[in-house]
Order: structure tokens, then C-alpha cells, then sequence
């Protein structure tokens, strides 16, 4: 009988929600072991807050967990947390808690990732220059280059460009990030989810896709020639459309993914289909990963009100991802 995958799930920064989110993953169907990656005290002392009666113990590799308890691989805490109160000497502990889910899925003693929001701004503050998990998973996983898709509300949706202000969006957009992103959206469509031949709809960046350079030529200039060459390469790539009716429910039907130019043109509509639900995915990395869709939420801490859908939706797809390269298969 093969054993569960485990899966590393990160609690995030101390003073949000994910504490309590990962605390009720003892909820959470599924066929994995899941270890939380925490200080031990920390979690403890949130249960107690919220009245959870539930028993946490120490992750042992190769002792097989007591049905009911929530395992805890521990990191210790810089400073004392409290619910809503950031502070900047945790920033690190946050950190080292996702440096020990990458070194294990690395190592292949965790079969998948999952992480719970992190506060960027307290990061930063701590002497660490941080833009997002996404950027940190790849630097420590030494990946030229990753791509951020979101998956809810029955799509999924690639973003070219990430955490850039709008107005350097343009100059961040050449032919060779677009290109990368491209191959890299349709190897983990293929490869870790097992879709033979990805349909891709590729957003132009200006409104109504330019408007045959009227309304901008990074279509004619960049997007365009791209697609082409990839497409001449086996890729169905459809494309570029405006974004304002990208998303019409009879596209998207004949699509596995949509690859949006930035962040905003793409994020808000599948939020809006699925949030609290949604996962975010990082493609391209050596391991698997997902994430929540939303962030540390400081003014639910503690409160007992934050919903964990996210967080569960977001295991469910690490678990069958996990699945898949065990034994590869379709996953749709």
C-alpha cells in the first residue's frame, strides 16, 4: 500500500490569519499527510484563543501521525506574536518557515507546498528585500523564471507580468519574457496537469488589443510575432484579444488557460468568480506549489471569522497535483 503524499503547508506571518486558517486544516478531506510549518507555541496559544480543541504534534518523517492530530514541523518565533499586530522581528522567522518547505520538497521528503499570506511590507522591514512569494520561490529554487496563474471559478489565468507598477508594464513586455512565460504556462499545462494539447487565449495589453495600433503597438510589435513563431512551434495559442471580452463564458469554454498582461487585467475577474475559493499556483519552479488567493487580512486575526476555502482549495490542488507526478495522468 503506497503511502500519502506530505504535503509542507507554511502558516504565514504570525499576526494574520493563516495561524488559524492552517489550524483548521484537521477539517480539511483529503488523502495527504499534512505538516504545518509553525511555531509550535504559536499555534497553540490561537487554538486556545478560538476555542479550537484540537492536539498538535511534533512531525517525525518516518512516524506516521495519531489519527486527529494536526502535525507541526517547528520554527521558532523571533518575538511573541499577537493577533493583528505586526512586528518586524518575526519577518525573518516567516522566512525560515518557507525555507524549510522548499528544502523538503527539494529533497522530496514533501511532496507539495502550500502557503498560507505573508505581509510583504513587514518582510521589508525586517532588512529583507521581499516583492511576493512567488519572486522568493525562485530565487531560492535558483529559476530563471516562474509564472503566477490563479486557478478558480472554473478558469485559469497566467499572468505575463506581476508585481509592477502599470506604467512599467510596457517596457517589462519584450518578446523574449513573453515568450518564456508562454513556454513555460504551456510545459506545467502539459506537465503537471496533464493537459496533452493546452488551448492558450493570450490578452493583448491595450484597450481593444490596440486597435490595429491605433490604441498602442505592443500587439503588432511584440505579442503578435510571438504567438506566431510559438504557434509555428505546435502551440495553440489564440490571440491577442481584448481583455474586455476575453473572459466571455463562450471563450473561455474553448480554453484550458488565459494569459493575462499584468496583474489587474487579469486577477480581478476570476477573483470576482472565485474568491475565497481560488489558488494561486507558481508554474515553472522544480517542485509544486500553491497558495491562497488573498492575503494576512490583521483586522480578522483572532477573531475566529476568517474562511479557511482558500486555503483548502488550495491543498486539495497541491494533493492531486502531487497525484499526477506520482503517476501521471490527466488533471483537469
Amino acid at each position: 500500500m503506497s503511502r500519502p503524499p506530505v504535503i509542507a503547508i507554511t502558516a504565514g506571518e504570525p499576526a494574520g490569519i493563516g495561524p488559524e486558517l492552517v489550524l483548521r486544516l484537521a477539517e480539511a478531506p483529503g488523502a495527504s499527510r499534512r505538516v504545518v510549518i509553525a511555531d509550535r507555541t504559536l499555534l497553540a496559544e490561537r487554538a486556545r484563543l478560538l476555542g479550537l480543541a484540537l492536539t498538535l504534534a511534533d512531525y517525525r518523517r518516518e512516524t506516521a501521525p495519531t489519527p486527529g492530530t494536526l502535525e507541526v514541523l517547528h520554527v521558532p518565533l523571533a518575538a511573541p506574536s499577537r493577533p493583528g499586530v505586526l512586528d518586524a522581528a518575526n519577518g525573518r522567522y516567516v522566512l525560515a518557515t518557507l525555507d524549510a518547505a522548499i528544502a523538503g520538497c527539494v529533497s522530496g521528503e514533501f511532496a507539495a507546498m502550500v502557503t498560507a499570506p505573508v505581509h510583504k511590507g513587514v518582510i521589508n522591514d525586517a532588512g529583507v528585500p521581499f516583492s511576493g512569494h512567488t519572486e522568493y520561490l525562485a530565487e531560492q529554487t535558483r529559476t530563471p523564471r516562474v509564472v503566477m496563474m490563479l486557478v478558480g471559478g472554473g478558469m485559469r489565468v497566467a499572468l505575463a507580468t506581476t508585481h509592477l507598477p502599470l506604467r512599467a508594464v510596457p517596457d517589462a513586455l519584450t518578446p523574449a519574457l513573453l515568450t518564456e512565460v508562454l513556454q513555460i504556462l504551456h510545459a506545467d499545462l502539459v506537465g503537471k496537469f496533464g493537459i496533452a494539447a493546452p488551448r492558450i487565449l493570450v490578452a493583448g495589453l491595450n484597450p481593444h488589443a490596440g486597435e490595429g495600433g491605433h490604441l498602442g503597438r505592443e500587439e503588432i510589435e511584440v505579442i503578435e510575432p510571438v504567438l506566431a513563431t510559438l504557434r509555428a512551434g505546435g502551440m495553440n495559442l489564440i490571440g491577442p484579444l481584448p481583455a474586455d471580452t476575453l473572459f466571455n463564458p463562450d471563450k473561455l469554454t474553448q480554453a484550458d488557460a488565459v494569459l493575462a498582461m499584468y496583474h489587474d487585467q487579469g486577477l480581478p475577474v476570476l477573483k470576482h468568480a472565485s474568491f475565497g475559493q481560488g489558488v494561486n499556483v507558481t508554474l515553472g519552479l522544480p517542485i509544486i506549489r500553491t497558495s491562497v488567493d488573498h492575503g494576512t487580512a490583521l483586522d480578522l486575526a483572532g477573531s475566529g471569522r476568517a474562511d479557511p476555502g482558500s486555503l483548502f482549495e488550495a491543498l486539495a490542488l497541491a494533493e492531486t497535483l502531487a497525484a499526477r507526478h506520482a503517476a501521471p495522468g490527466p488533471v483537469r
